[in-house]
């Protein structure tokens, strides 16, 4: 029955979203106050631009291996395979828009359970924004989402979430 589920009954529809001008020192304190995973990056019309996520905020406190130049002549050369410009490119920033993650991957508000459930598998994402046609941000969806959709499945308290959500 959790199969046939759709995106909308899960999302969570109050979502914490962020300007591309939030400092990541706000961005940090609201992912902490409101126990989220991950916050979306919107623009003035509501789009989803990018999405910051526990993973962008950890990478800026990780060991970091500078990337290693060598002079040859009157140039500089990287070396390839050393240094993460990625990792060094969040450890710089200091707004959204530097430190998100962009694009975004998005899903559907009418796409079912089980396709959001491959799309986080198979992307390794969390969480997932949920969006109309044209982008713009209707909810959001996490791992501990579907994990408490399970737990309402065991329960046997699904038809009461689909009654609640419809």
């Amino acid at each position: 029955m959790v199969q046939e589920i759709r995106v909308r009954s899960l999302m969570t529809r109050d979502v914490v979203a962020i300007s591309p001008e939030t400092s990541v020192g706000e961005i940090a304190r609201l992912m902490w106050e409101h126990a989220i995973s991950g916050v979306p990056v919107i623009d003035e019309q509501r789009r989803v631009i990018g999405i910051v996520t526990e993973f962008d905020l950890i990478a800026r406190e990780a060991s970091f291996n500078a990337p290693l130049y060598v002079p040859f002549l009157d140039a500089f050369f990287k070396v390839p395979g050393t240094g993460d410009e990625t990792q060094l490119r969040k450890i710089l920033a200091t707004k959204a828009a530097e430190i998100m993650s962009s694009p975004a991957i998005t899903i559907g508000p009418e796409e079912k359970i089980e396709a959001l459930a491959t799309l986080m598998y198979r992307r390794r994402v969390n969480p997932v924004p949920v969006v109309d046609e044209e982008g713009r941000l209707l909810g959001i969806v996490s791992r501990s989402d579907l994990i408490w959709l399970m737990t309402l499945e065991e329960r046997g308290e699904l038809p009461t979430l689909l009654a609640s959500r419809s």
